[in-house]
């Protein structure tokens, strides 16, 4: 098979979907990887690292669609590339089918099979594949960096001969992988770490990494049988933000994280609430693609309101290409091992993985939800 990895053209990515050193294992099998010239630049990597792990370099991406079996990608293509991949071949790759039908369509015109990576579901046998994961791990991690930067004091206890500088208080708001990750690493900073979130499964995980949890009630179905936190009512939203709002005066950052896989992220901090932190903390806010956890939230900006900092968090990841990459390259590349185990070998529809994030196959749509979405019957 043909895997080509073409350069990602989105404005300000600068992720791969495939790293060099994965390269063996698919050679081995006989495959063969075709690299647009320039694909891994922008994460470090030159193409004459990937020549010397075997693939091949071709000089423009219409060559490399043409020519590729299976696209493996980062972010969704645009109409234009879609139009590009070879008739009846596959794509694995970020979809984001929800704002993305056209794209949907060039697939279902071309008989293209579309895996989604952010569909892969959320299982144990799973765990390798999931980048949804994987780069929420960065995108928590980068969050904190960007409030402790922005932040007029720093994290830290400090005791000196000038007398001693009070730790940050950092609430973060969604305790899934980002927000744990922001929690360990507002704890290595030395912060003092509060955490809220709906689901009372992750109290103890709150807990083992240092941080005190927001207690209230909480509802015993907050979060689906795949593991994705639930939209909940209007009426627990409200208690919710009631908890939230009394630490707010209390916190020199927030980092929040809440987000319903598909849907409009919560609306967590009202512009009023938004007016309790002090002047000079710091919100940032890692829903602001999916419209924000704070009212005040505005994709890919930074509002100042009353001396705070509110930033509108975009593709995080990609300010960490060199590992953001890695990680990514690691799940698309036991994706693919787990659709085709062996040379020669064909996915298996019926497969629990391969089901639930394949959306196109053979000019017809597999997933229901997108089926709905395309008003397909």
């Amino acid at each position: 098979m043909k895997i080509g990895i073409p350069k990602e053209t989105a404005p300000g990515e600068t992720r791969v979907a495939f790293v060099p050193a994965l390269a063996g294992a698919l050679l081995r099998d006989q495959h063969e990887i075709l690299v647009e010239g320039g694909a891994g630049r922008a994460a470090g990597i030159d193409d004459a690292q990937y020549a010397a792990a075997g693939a091949r370099l071709l000089g423009s991406a219409p060559e490399l669609y043409a020519s590729a079996d299976l696209i493996l990608k980062v972010q969704p293509p645009s109409v234009a590339e879609a139009g590009l991949i070879r008739e009846g071949a596959a794509y694995v790759g970020f979809l984001a089918p929800f704002g993305n039908t056209p794209v949907l369509q060039v697939f279902l015109r071309r008989r293209i099979t579309g895996y989604a990576m952010e569909f892969i579901p959320r299982i144990t046998r799973a765990q390798g594949m999931d980048a949804l994961s994987s780069q929420a791990t960065v995108a928590g991690y980068k969050a904190v960096l960007i409030a402790a930067e922005r932040l007029g004091k720093m994290f830290p206890l400090l005791m000196t001969a000038a007398g001693t500088v009070t730790p940050a208080t950092v609430l973060v708001l969604g305790a899934g992988v980002a927000g744990l990750q922001a929690i360990a690493t507002a704890k290595r900073l030395g912060a003092r770490v509060e955490a809220f979130d709906p689901r009372p499964a992750v109290r103890e995980q709150v807990k083992s990494l240092g941080a005190m949890f927001v207690e209230m009630e909480l509802p015993k179905d907050a979060e689906t049988a795949g593991g994705y936190a639930k939209e909940l009512s209007p009426e627990f939203i409200q208690k919710e933000m009631e908890a939230i709002g009394a630490r707010l005066p209390k916190v020199d950052v927030v980092i929040s994280t809440a987000q319903v896989f598909g849907k409009k992220a919560p609306l967590l901090v009202t512009e009023k609430m938004a007016g309790l932190l002090r002047p000079g903390a710091v919100f940032v806010d890692l829903a602001a693609e999916q419209g924000g956890n704070c009212e005040l939230t505005r994709a890919g900006e930074t509002v100042m309101h009353h001396g705070v900092a509110i930033i509108g968090a975009v593709n995080l990841p990609a300010t960490v290409p060199a590992d953001a990459s890695a990680l990514y390259a690691r799940n698309c590349f036991n994706f693919f091992r787990h659709l085709f185990p062996k040379p020669g070998a064909e996915p298996d529809p019926a497969d629990e993985i391969v089901k639930g994030a394949c959306l196109t196959r053979g000019g017809e749509v597999t997933n229901d939800t997108v089926r709905k979405l395309l008003g397909a019957p």
